[in-house]
């Protein structure tokens, strides 16, 4: 779905990671990911001791590949412990990966961190000591002045998911304040389970209408705003600032072509805004990661889409039968 919508890169957080990193490579997208850490036993690797050991263990196997890098991704301040924060960053330092965490997504978070620690989740990170450049902290809803000024301060990466958002009735991210404030905000879709597709088109479109009305200033967020979000500021969230996110001599040949010969595209005045305001996935006509074409003329070149689908299908139908 990512690479026939256009996606070159993901981020991802979650269970057998070390699967998604092997899937990401054999169909040539660009992934960062890391095994989601948190106090309690996993299903798959057990005791917190083996999913930090786990998650050594993928960033030695994916050093130095060209598609696949690795963080270290603690869950969310309320489902780790400080001890287990700490250890994630001193992982993340020594090995010199980003740290990916949720952070201030709802109201419901903040309160719980305040009764712990009597701090808001972004001062109790600020205190453990890691906020800061290497930290991508996902969804930044529920801030307050203080908490954007730290974010600012300390180069935080924050990740807008406007859609899950919306669906899990979280709130609206004071994203063109962060933005005023120099936080480089990157666009994303969170997961399927809270969204449900992944295609950054759409995502733009809702990103740029949403905080219009949230602010009922048509102006709050333009549209070159929002794609620089999703592509700029994106390749600067993940650490690839200099390899991705514009097309120029010496970069990685990561480029999409879209096809503009659709009703929904014609006329064409403004280029920028038709792509945020009315492009779709399904427009995505070739895609190329890494110099390598992935997709021709709406066709995967390098995975089979009715057999993965099939895959799907028997998984679901065996969920079901639970």
């Amino acid at each position: 779905e990512m690479i026939r919508s256009g996606t070159t890169t993901f981020c991802d957080m979650y269970l057998f990671e070390d699967q998604v990193a092997e899937a990401a490579k054999n169909c040539g997208i660009r992934a960062l990911v890391g095994e989601v850490l948190y106090d309690f036993p996993s299903p798959h690797y057990g005791p917190i001791e083996n999913g930090l050991r786990f998650t050594e263990s993928l960033i030695e196997q994916w050093k130095g590949d060209p598609l696949v890098r690795i963080a270290v991704e603690p869950h969310a301040a309320y489902t780790c412990s400080p001890q287990l924060l700490k250890q994630c960053h001193e992982l993340a330092e020594r090995q010199r990966v980003p740290v990916i965490t949720h952070l201030s997504e709802n109201q419901t978070e903040v309160d719980e961190i305040l009764k712990r620690y009597g701090c808001r989740p972004v001062m109790h990170l600020e205190r453990l000591g890691l906020l800061g450049p290497n930290l991508i902290a996902d969804h930044c809803v529920a801030l307050d002045d203080q908490d954007m000024e730290l974010l600012a301060r300390r180069n935080v990466q924050v990740v807008h998911n406007p859609e899950s958002n919306m669906k899990l009735a979280s709130g609206i991210a004071p994203v063109p304040r962060l933005l005023q404030m120099g936080v480089n905000v990157a666009l994303g879709t969170d997961g399927c389970a809270s969204n449900n597709d992944l295609d950054l088109f759409g995502e733009m479109d809702t990103c740029a209408k949403l905080h219009k009305v949230a602010t009922l200033d048509s102006t709050a967020l333009p549209a070159r705003a929002v794609l620089q979000m999703t592509v700029q500021n994106g390749a600067k969230a993940v650490g690839l600032a200099d390899k991705i996110g514009q097309l120029s001599l010496g970069r990685w040949a990561d480029l999409i072509v879209i096809d503009l010969r659709k009703p929904h595209l014609t006329p064409l005045y403004e280029p920028v805004s038709q792509l945020v305001y009315a492009a779709r996935g399904a427009d995505v006509r070739h895609s190329i990661i890494h110099g390598r074409l992935v997709m021709e003329n709406r066709r995967l070149l390098t995975l089979d889409v009715d057999e993965v689908m099939e895959h799907a299908r028997r998984f679901s139908r065996s969920i079901r039968s639970f």
